[in-house]
């Protein structure tokens, strides 16, 4: 799968590329699963749906096919600043593992550079690439927090994600308002006046 920008004639196209022997096979799966469902898979309205849902989900779950690391060694610059460096409200839309429905909401990233810094829009990028899985919140604030830790090497990485998850809201127990939060804090941030100036300025 492979999703590219083409602006030889001065405009910008989206181009999506999918494995075809992939997208087939799904998309033979998607059909039995909307017959066994009690549809028709064969009229007209359905004809394409297999197909569509087969692009969708390869799109949705193309974490798998990211280096995370490898996404922040891109931009690792030698830097001597050891302030907080905060990227906030970054958006979340990931699939809860359990049914496979989505979870949305947004994380909180700090860190405290040790010697590098990072360019911004690659935590970003990581914390795409850890979304776009089959997940559960506690592990994707660890993941994040993690890889962060193990490539920049900080004084201390601090993760919150605050998310709404669709198996709670649509079924089960169906509470439309519950907001999930999440954290995990390394080095510095185990410190309770640093941590709490973290939760200040995500909050502010």
């Amino acid at each position: 799968m492979e999703f590219s920008l083409n602006g030889k004639d001065g405009t910008y196209r989206k181009v999506e590329k999918y494995d075809p022997e992939t997208t087939a096979r799904l998309s033979d799966h998607y059909k039995n699963i909307i017959d066994l469902l009690g549809e028709n898979s064969g009229r007209d309205g359905l004809l394409q749906t297999p197909m569509r849902v087969a692009k969708s989900m390869q799109f949705l779950l193309q974490g798998y096919e990211q280096d995370p690391e490898k996404i922040l060694r891109s931009a690792m610059f030698k830097e001597d600043y050891r302030q907080m460096v905060i990227v906030k409200d970054i958006e979340i839309y990931s699939l809860c593992e359990h049914h496979m429905l989505p979870f949305i909401g947004k994380a909180h990233i700090g860190y405290i550079p040790n010697g590098y810094i990072t360019g911004l829009s690659k935590i970003a990028r990581v914390v795409d690439a850890y979304a776009r899985r089959l997940q559960v919140q506690e592990r994707l604030t660890t993941q994040i927090k993690d890889c962060i830790q193990q490539t920049l090497k900080p004084l201390g990485v601090a993760v919150v994600i605050e998310a709404q998850h669709l198996c709670m809201q649509m079924r089960g127990v169906q509470k439309q308002h519950s907001i999930t939060t999440t954290s995990d804090f390394t080095g510095a941030f185990e410190r309770v006046a640093t941590r709490e100036e973290f939760i200040r300025l995500i909050r502010g």
